[in-house]
């Protein structure tokens, strides 16, 4: 996910898409523990993008103070 698309959406959406990245994520980790997946990147991808809506968040917080 693109941080254009992050910057799009509204906080609700941004928070309903980080339960979904994270939900993700854990189900990423947990299919590579047991046995290697087949694009390893897609963790990172994921990581990343979780990264990016966090940071979306937060300045969303920040300008509502």
């Amino acid at each position: 996910m693109k941080q254009s698309e992050i910057q799009n959406l509204s906080e609700t959406e941004l928070r309903d898409k980080l339960s979904e990245l994270q939900n993700t994520y854990a189900e990423l980790k947990s299919a590579h523990a047991i046995s290697p997946i087949e694009n390893p990147l897609q963790i990172r991808n994921t990581r990343r993008a979780i990264a990016r809506v966090n940071t979306q968040l937060r300045k969303i917080e920040l300008q509502q103070l």
